[in-house]
């Protein structure tokens, strides 16, 4: 049995608290300059940091109050608040090194494009994986070849898009990575990936 005492749980919201605080003062002031990219990642990360924070003080004040184990509140705490801290961090980065909101250097940019690219190269690599495990061919195919449609959008992501031709062309390939992913997706669906 846990020793998670009422004012123990009460005090535990007080970084959180703390934190939301400072995350709303950089926000505010750093409002020129936490545009696109940066603002998302920032806020994004930021959010998830709070939340998961304020997720792990709910549950020990419920388990105080031996209103439930809520065991995933608690389990979400270090995966949400690593991965929260990783965007946010990368955001304020990209926010200092931007001044005055100005077009991302080619750094920051390519630093950003190589992030997209290895989450979502772990994603389709774990959905390969489940794929042939539940020896479905057809989805290990389908998430190779929107791995590639999804790099190409990269590429195409670096190009101009005053032309209307070039908007129909990257809509097209990302329709078509987004197709073939949710094909692989219901494949695997249909093989039984709940029960994997």
């Amino acid at each position: 049995m846990k020793e998670f005492s009422v004012p123990m749980a009460l005090v535990d919201y007080i970084p959180v608290v703390l934190f939301l605080l400072a995350a709303l003062v950089l926000i505010k002031d750093l409002k020129n300059r936490l545009k696109g990219a940066a603002g998302i990642l920032f806020i994004v990360g930021a959010g998830l940091v709070f939340c998961a924070g304020f997720l792990k003080a709910t549950y020990k004040l419920l388990y105080a109050l031996h209103a439930g184990d809520f065991i995933w509140m608690s389990n979400q705490f270090f995966s949400n608040q690593a991965f929260g801290f990783l965007l946010a961090g990368i955001g304020l980065i990209l926010a200092v090194l931007n001044p005055k909101g100005k077009t991302y250097a080619f750094l920051p940019t390519m630093a950003l494009v190589g992030i997209m690219i290895v989450g979502l190269g772990a994603m389709d690599a774990g959905l390969c994986y489940v794929a042939n495990k539940l020896k479905k061919r057809g989805a290990l195919v389908c998430f190779i070849v929107s791995f590639f449609l999804c790099l190409g959008m990269g590429y195409l992501s670096s190009k101009s898009f005053d032309k209307a031709s070039m908007n129909w062309i990257a809509q097209g390939v990302n329709c078509g990575g987004q197709l073939l992913l949710y094909i692989g997706v219901q494949m695997l669906h249909k093989a039984g990936l709940a029960n994997y």
